[in-house]
């Protein structure tokens, strides 16, 4: 009952909103008390997952080609995120470090912001993990200086835990000032695959185009509520992320995986650890 419930989180703190703001145009007291108790009801839920637990992962191709570091990774947490919410569970964010001799820090003391154009990045390729549909794509939002200092990163937080997730509800937009210019695909058998903070005009595809596992999508970019350019990926069960559950991946250890330290794994990177898809062969989900 609870995973159910767990799926309209965001609608519950929609509507909540909806009835407590509107408490001066009502002036019904009841409303606005059971708005607030949507509210902290969709907040309370954020934490409760959603959807059938003990599902296999899904078997994929890394969507970046090169040596990335893993952030935010399921393969240390769950949920990487923090949350529930939007179907990320599972998710993870991939950062690309090209230079083995130069180790990448979350955070820096200077410069304060940087161009998004000087991040390594920035401008990188994202590719179909897998044969599928677009569901969804946008990519009008814009491209922001980076947010990886101290004073910036807070900036980041009351940003985007606040304005852009606000933003987001009262738009009924699902998140689309969060994750910023997106696109998500169908894989078939129940599966979605979401890919966020794209490069501005960098989309390459439509809703209703049908692409193949190795095709570029788009460009790794640093729109949304992003502290420098990477790729936000996740796996949900439906095309929609405001009902959404979040589901496990896997990265083909073979020619659709990941490499590190020079051994060959199958699964998802963790630890931020450096690690280098092998995309020889394209996988089909």
């Amino acid at each position: 009952m609870h995973r159910t419930l767990a799926r309209f989180r965001t609608l519950f703190v929609i509507l909540g909103l909806a009835m407590a703001l509107t408490a001066p145009l009502h002036g019904v007291g009841l409303l606005s008390v059971a708005g607030f108790v949507l509210i902290v009801a969709g907040v309370v839920l954020v934490f409760v997952p959603g959807g059938v637990q003990g599902r296999e992962p899904v078997v994929l191709r890394c969507p970046v080609d090169g040596r990335w570091v893993p952030v935010n990774s399921p393969a240390d947490r769950v949920p990487s995120h923090g949350t529930h919410e939007l179907g990320q569970t599972y998710a993870i964010d991939l950062v690309h470090a090209p230079d083995p001799e130069r180790d990448w820090r979350p955070l820096q003391r200077w410069p304060l912001a940087s161009r998004p154009e000087t991040f390594p990045a920035f401008g990188r390729d994202v590719l179909a993990p897998a044969d599928g549909v677009v569901v969804q794509a946008s990519g009008m939002q814009r491209d922001h200086w980076s947010r990886n200092s101290w004073p910036a990163f807070i900036y980041l937080l009351i940003e985007g835990m606040l304005f852009r997730q606000l933003l987001s509800l009262l738009t009924l937009s699902a998140g689309r000032f969060i994750v910023g210019n997106s696109i998500v695909l169908d894989l078939g058998d129940g599966v979605y695959a979401v890919f966020a903070h794209l490069r501005h005009g960098s989309v390459r595809v439509r809703k209703g185009d049908r692409v193949r596992a190795g095709d570029v999508l788009g460009e790794v970019g640093n729109s949304g509520n992003s502290s420098e350019p990477h790729l936000h990926f996740h796996l949900m069960d439906r095309p929609r992320p405001l009902a959404a559950a979040g589901l496990p991946f896997a990265f083909r250890y073979e020619n659709d995986g990941y490499e590190s330290d020079g051994e060959t794994r199958t699964g998802v990177p963790g630890g931020r650890e450096p690690f280098i898809p092998v995309t020889d062969e394209p996988a089909s989900a």
